[in-house]
């Protein structure tokens, strides 16, 4: 840069960090975003973007101040209170938060990111009927967003609403057979509607980036253990406990599955009964 700083206009200092920020690198980002920023202070996208990857770099407080900036000088701008929602929720703010939502939805209807986080928001606060009526505005508002019919079968299968579940992740996969998330959940309703080995099946199909995961291992150690496979079972929940111990010992305890291996002394070092 010399002795004169940067030399780019912020237009051009504003390319630089979108690229940044497309590749994950959300600290650079946000850090070239306030470069552009001394340039052109007051600048919404910089002020927006810088916003966006402070909240990508789990910055959220500084979130919060960046974009109540911009929302001084634009107090409806839809983008930046959804993502000031956004950051308040990570804070545990989810009261503020939900109404960021809101005030978003009221400024542009149109705008489905609202609608999909107010409806990730009421998910997170057990509202299961207020998520999926939110998920619904989302897809409506832009039918494209394939993560909306992803998270709505997150819901229903918390609601045991199983095969409408099944339902969701199955039509994400007919547009992205490649959707691996989509893939394990799919799997996760088979098992929960006692078809275990149609969903053990789905999930030695699933690719790399659930293989040996503490996930993975666990769901089909409870599939093995409903279909009697009790060793193969305990085996696998070993493995499951080693990559994340905490979680799989409470799994375990709360699990009807694996009733049958609650005298097993393997089964007891895990779950600690």
């Amino acid at each position: 840069m010399g002795l004169f700083g940067d030399p780019r206009t912020a237009g051009e200092i504003i390319t630089e960090a979108r690229g940044r920020a497309a590749r994950g690198d959300h600290k650079k980002a946000a850090s070239l975003y306030a470069a552009a920023l001394k340039k052109d202070p007051g600048n919404r996208t910089a002020l927006l973007g810088r916003g966006v990857a402070l909240n990508g770099a789990k910055k959220y407080a500084d979130a919060v101040t960046c974009l109540d900036e911009l929302l001084r000088s634009r107090p409806g701008d839809a983008a930046a209170l959804n993502n000031k929602g956004i950051a308040l929720a990570e804070l545990g703010n989810l009261q503020d938060a939900d109404g960021c939502y809101a005030e978003a939805i009221r400024s542009d209807p149109s705008y489905a990111a609202s609608y999909f986080n107010r409806g990730v928001l009421l998910d997170r606060l057990g509202d299961g009927e207020g998520a999926l009526a939110m998920l619904e505005k989302a897809q409506a508002a832009d039918p494209r967003r394939p993560n909306v019919r992803f998270y709505r079968g997150i819901v229903l299968g918390k609601m045991k609403r199983h095969r409408e579940a099944m339902a969701c992740f199955e039509r994400v996969l007919k547009s992205d057979p490649g959707h691996a998330d989509a893939a394990f959940q799919r799997g996760i309703q088979l098992a929960e509607l006692g078809r275990h080995e149609e969903a053990l099946a789905a999930f030695g199909r699933l690719g790399a980036e659930h293989r040996g995961s503490a996930g993975l291992l666990y769901a089909e150690a409870r599939s093995c253990a409903a279909l009697g496979r009790h060793g193969e079972a305990l085996s696998l929940l070993r493995k499951a406990f080693g990559r994340d111990p905490k979680t799989v010992r409470r799994w375990a305890r709360e699990e009807k599955a694996f009733t049958v291996l609650h005298n097993d002394p393997g089964f007891r070092a895990i779950a600690r009964t």
